[in-house]
């Protein structure tokens, strides 16, 4: 499977429009029993979310996985911080490009792949104000092409 490949769980849709992407990591997130089972049920929320290294380990911060309803005293902290899986280059190179400029790490998406719950992590660049106009306006603009390209085509 490639990167980002999986039964997705949950998606960061605002990320995409708040920031470009660079670059893209796949990491494995340190869970408990609860946190994953919560996970396949589909309750976490990446909005928030940022991934932080600190001390030559990367971080996930502020994502909330909401408590499993019969996880009782299992239950740990909804937006509490989670270790990611990556390797040592890995989290290097990302320290590198993040210390280097104004880039940081957002959480894209959650899913399982093979049994594992992973999280696709994009290197990105806050966009100005008018750079989120020009995707919506380029975005339009390709949409009416298609809509148009097929009009002429059905014909």
């Amino acid at each position: 499977m490639a990167k980002g490949e999986g039964n997705v769980i949950a998606q960061n849709k605002k990320a995409r429009h708040d920031y470009t992407i660079v670059d893209t990591v796949e990491a494995g997130m340190v869970l408990t029993g609860t946190e994953i089972k919560s996970i396949r049920a589909g309750r976490i929320n990446l909005k928030d979310g940022f991934a932080q290294i600190k001390q030559g380990e990367a971080w996930l911060v502020n994502v909330h996985i909401a408590p499993y309803d019969e996880g009782n005293i299992w239950n740990q902290e909804p937006t509490r911080t989670r270790k990611l899986l990556l390797r040592k280059k890995q989290i290097e190179s990302l320290d590198n490009e993040v210390k280097g400029t104004g880039m940081t790490l957002v959480p894209l998406k959650v899913y399982i792949k093979d049994g594992f719950a992973k999280v696709l992590i994009g290197l990105a660049k806050g966009k100005h104000d008018y750079d989120k106009r020009e995707s919506i306006k380029r975005r339009e603009q390709d949409r009416d092409i298609k809509r148009t390209m097929k009009a002429i085509n059905s014909r």
